[in-house]
């Protein structure tokens, strides 16, 4: 294949991860990022990165299994620069709750290994990756105003980028890694493409993020198999970095104006993680918290926009990937993951169909629609059940009263699934390898043997104990604490 010569605009972990993809591929490589952001020297260094184009990269991040095994199968340098920038490796079988029955190592679980690491370095990591590459140029403090467009065809094709000093770059293939708040929308607006076919989905939730760092002579603490919690008027989760640090994240449904009032309060936030069985142990004394503010997000979508329509592109030599293509919640931890993957998936589109602009358009959304609408479909579903409970949680509604068979289902995640994943080395397996992306969405309820053992356990729910308080059992005592 003839080496192409690509813009690639944004300098995020999509966008880097289309460089690192496509220079090995042969090609020649502009990256063009929006911040004026010199490459930090240290790990640490970058974690006070002025990112402002991207506001989620001092957030918690999930490094998933997905990821760290594309890592390992076709960019092994990268996963050992990470390592070596203090990122760990996280090995299903270690940290499993105490109550685990039968487990014992299978094959394939030595793809079940997450990474530990800050967004921060790994971006870090990353760039710098790239910038050692010849056949990549990565310029910063460089905007897009627009895109430029020649051919006579119904169907525009793109040549190049407008730049905001009202300069163009020309290019073979523009891709737009620019994030979920991308203009690209605006960009194609203005070629006559104003009709994508986009779907929207509000998340419902704002979440809160504070990064700590352990103090010398003190352990993290013992880890046994949780990670978060859902409370239905809140939901949380304690994210390891790299390098001793870590991570809390709060989400609070969008509507409830007091929980945030308060929880974007460093002193509020503490004492509410202190109130949650995962995130106290971590706030005993052993932690100090690496910057002064609650870090906080807010309108938070799932989002699919593909530039593909009844099989034809709507737009020639142009590709998004990432969140300016589809995004979803970020509480469920995939961005890196399937913004990486999806610069996998369109290096290998490109290579697929050399020459021929249309079935590199195609291959893309076939891969696209095959691999990450999966997971778009399953957030959007997800989000509206956890909009619905909190609703009901904030009217003074009991969500469960209704008896219906949104309720039934309730129950059986809540005195099945969840019971059976800290006492069925099976079902956390499935549940594991489904988390991590290694297995469709659908894979826990469309395996019978799956489904015949949350059930058992969902049957034998009145001859045992209640299952224990994840945190504060209603909002309103989560309230009174944060008041006291």
């Amino acid at each position: 294949m003839l080496p192409m010569q690509v813009l690639v605009v944004g300098g995020g972990v999509a966008g880097l991860g289309a460089a690192v993809t496509l220079c090995r591929a042969g090609h020649r490589v502009t990256v063009l990022e929006r911040d004026d952001t010199p490459t930090p020297a240290t790990p640490d260094d970058a974690f006070a990165w002025d990112r402002r184009g991207a506001p989620q990269v001092r957030h918690s991040h999930a490094f998933l299994a997905r990821l760290r095994n594309l890592l390992r199968d076709h960019y092994p340098d990268l996963l050992a620069d990470l390592l070596a920038a203090g990122a760990t490796e996280m090995p299903f079988g270690t940290d499993l709750p105490p109550t685990l029955q039968g487990y014992q190592p299978e094959p394939g679980d030595e793809d079940l290994i997450m990474l530990a690491c800050r967004r921060t370095t790994f971006e870090w990591v990353l760039r710098r990756s790239v910038l050692r590459h010849p056949q990549v140029t990565m310029r910063t403090g460089v905007a897009v105003a627009g895109l430029v467009a020649g051919g006579e065809s119904s169907t525009p094709a793109v040549t190049g980028v407008r730049l905001a000093d009202g300069t163009s770059l020309e290019a073979d293939c523009v891709v737009v890694a620019a994030g979920r708040r991308s203009a690209l929308p605006d960009w194609l607006g203005e070629l006559g493409v104003t009709d994508l076919e986009e779907e929207l989905d509000d998340t419902g939730i704002v979440y809160y993020s504070r990064f700590y760092r352990l103090r010398e002579g003190h352990d993290a603490p013992p880890r046994a198999g949780l990670v978060g919690g859902d409370l239905g008027y809140l939901k949380y989760g304690v994210f390891i970095g790299d390098n001793r640090t870590f991570s809390i994240t709060l989400a609070s449904p969008v509507d409830d104006d007091d929980l945030r009032r308060r929880l974007i309060d460093p002193v509020m936030f503490e004492r509410a993680a202190r109130q949650l069985v995962v995130a106290a142990p971590w706030l005993d004394g052993r932690s100090e918290p690496l910057s002064p503010d609650v870090h906080v997000m807010a309108g938070l979508l799932n989002r699919w926009r593909p530039l593909v329509s009844d099989g034809a592109p709507r737009v020639l030599g142009l590709h998004a990937i990432g969140d300016a293509a589809l995004c979803t919640n970020p509480l469920y931890g995939r961005g890196c993951t399937t913004g990486f993957w999806h610069a996998h998936l369109f290096a290998t589109a490109l290579s697929a169909a050399p020459g021929d602009p249309v079935a590199q358009a195609v291959a893309l959304d076939t891969a696209t629609r095959q691999y990450l609408e999966p997971w778009y479909r399953a957030a959007v579903t997800n989000d509206a059940e956890a909009r619905w409970v909190a609703t009901a949680l904030l009217q003074g509604e009991d969500p469960d009263a209704a008896g219906d068979e949104r309720s039934f289902m309730r129950g059986v995640f809540r005195d099945g699934l969840a019971p059976a994943l800290r006492t069925d080395a099976v079902v956390l397996r499935a549940f594991v390898r489904t988390l991590n992306l290694l297995d469709p969405p659908t894979a826990l309820l469309t395996d019978p043997d799956i489904v015949g053992r949350v059930m058992k356990v969902w049957s034998e729910r009145e001859q045992r104990a209640p299952e224990p308080p994840l945190g504060p059992p209603t909002r309103a005592a989560l309230i009174a604490t944060l008041a006291a």
